[in-house]
């Protein structure tokens, strides 16, 4: 016999899980069948989640979620789940997006909303990726407008720069025994002649 069994999650243990209980038991949900994690979602170390999907979740079952970013905090992780869920046999309520509702469904429409959610899930990621990339090359962009050096600090001269480069440049002394009169490593030498000369 199919059972109903309810999912609730919240990122840390001040959030309340009030709502999405309260959202889950109208469904039909009992609540001694709502499994909850006051737990992040960057990955799958839940032990609500991991008993309720290996433990409890049969063939048939329903899951009722309120959304469908509870079952993962990226959409890789949401990808991954709904598809071990989907072979799990278990079909899958999103109270938040009832299109995407499996439960009833015949086999071609289970496949159909799997196909939409990977490719809505798949267009959503890359546009945070996007979205990522562009603010990273505004903050570049702006801390370079405002003089701003990004990145390790750059090196400095050594006081006695002016004395020693023009003897190495000159040839009268080796590169390691400038770089031991100046007190610096290799790379540094050769990035401040790189920056000096530029």
């Amino acid at each position: 016999m199919k059972k109903i069994y309810g999912y609730a999650r919240v990122s840390s243990k001040e959030q309340n899980l009030d709502r999405q209980i309260e959202s889950l038991k109208k469904y039909g949900v009992e609540e001694r069948d709502i499994i909850t994690d006051k737990q992040s979602g960057k990955d799958f170390n839940r032990e609500g989640y991991i008993t309720l999907k290996n433990s409890l979740l049969r063939e048939g079952d329903i899951l009722v979620i309120k959304e469908l970013d509870r079952l993962g905090r990226n959409m890789d992780q949401i990808k991954q789940e709904w598809q071990e869920l989907e072979k799990l046999g278990v079909n899958i309520v999103v109270l938040d997006n009832p299109v995407l509702n499996t439960e009833g469904k015949t086999d071609l429409e289970r496949k159909l909303i799997g196909n939409i959610i990977f490719e809505l899930l798949t267009y959503m990621a890359q546009k945070e990726r996007e979205k990522i990339k562009q603010r990273q090359r505004e903050g570049i962009d702006a801390a370079k407008a405002l003089g701003k050096h990004l990145g390790r600090p750059r090196a400095k001269y050594p006081d006695n720069w002016d004395e020693i480069y023009p003897k190495w440049k000159k040839g009268e002394i080796k590169a390691v025994e400038a770089m031991e009169l100046m007190g610096i490593k290799k790379n540094t030498f050769y990035n401040l002649i790189k920056r000096f000369e530029d």
